[in-house]
């Protein structure tokens, strides 16, 4: 029954994560109504770690453009992905910061229904007001043509996705967005920017699960991270196929729509029916 339920949060983790309508949100959602047999202090660290297998999807779809050698590439297109990944790291900075500094203070003061449902409903709107303006025909049109400036920005942006309920991709796409960069090329460039951020929320989990746990897992817990992070891959390399179509003809409008309604039906049910 656990590994059900791991495949479960595995399928949400993959849908979720990509497109802007917040992991977050729909896992709280989801742990209430299919709770995960763990401990309190595994479940924190499950719901981070999930990710790296999304990540993992990014890596497989992207490997060509990301890896800086062979596949005929030339020095150009080399000295291109090395400066490619200086942006994406340099976007990483102000997210990294805060969220080493005030991880702690975060989880135990916004990891609530209000705040995810607000978030929802906020960043919603948001969409569906950048979207009614056309704003995603920037001129940016490819992740190599990204400014310094702008990926900083897009780093500044993903500050907000450490409020739950936002969305890291959502923050990072509106960032895009309003920064000039053409809606394929801030989808894209929010997939690149997971990767080091995942890797790094997911190994700050880790460590604060040995300080206060220590280094001792289940056979039962590895078999349930393990499957969740099989099935988020599988499931992301979908979304993210499907994504990267989807933009090529419409807007985000839905997302906006979407996340509205989720976050109207997310109050009602800690507020009127729990």
């Amino acid at each position: 029954m656990e590994i059900i339920k791991a495949i479960f949060f595995g399928i949400v983790e993959g849908i979720t994560e990509w497109l802007p309508i917040s992991s977050t949100g729909h896992m709280i959602l989801l742990d209430e109504f299919i709770h995960l047999g763990v401990s309190k202090e595994f479940y924190k660290l499950f719901e981070v770690v999930i990710q790296l297998g999304a990540i993992l999807a990014v890596v497989l779809l992207y490997f060509k453009k990301i890896f800086p050698w062979g596949f005929g590439k030339t020095k150009e297109d080399t000295k291109n992905t090395f400066g490619l990944w200086g942006k994406i790291l340099i976007a990483c900075v102000p997210a990294a910061i805060i969220g080493i500094l005030f991880d702690d203070w975060l989880d135990e003061h916004l990891y609530n229904s209000v705040v995810v449902s607000l978030m929802l409903i906020i960043y919603g709107i948001i969409f569906i007001v950048i979207e009614s303006k056309n704003v995603g025909s920037g001129k940016t049109d490819n992740v190599n043509k990204i400014t310094v400036k702008q990926a900083l920005g897009v780093g500044v942006f993903q500050l907000l996705a450490l409020i739950p309920g936002t969305s890291r991709s959502g923050a990072t796409i509106i960032g895009g967005l309003l920064l000039g960069l053409k809606r394929s090329v801030a989808a894209e460039f929010t997939f690149f920017l997971a990767i080091p951020v995942m890797a790094g929320a997911s190994l700050l989990k880790l460590l604060k699960y040995v300080m206060e746990v220590g280094f001792v897992f289940e056979a039962t817990e590895l078999i349930i991270l393990g499957v969740g992070c099989l099935v988020a891959f599988l499931v992301s390399v979908i979304v993210i196929r499907f994504l990267m179509n989807y933009i090529r003809k419409h807007d985000f409008k839905i997302f906006g729509y979407y996340r509205i309604v989720l976050g109207i039906l997310v109050l009602l049910y800690f507020f009127l029916l729990k």
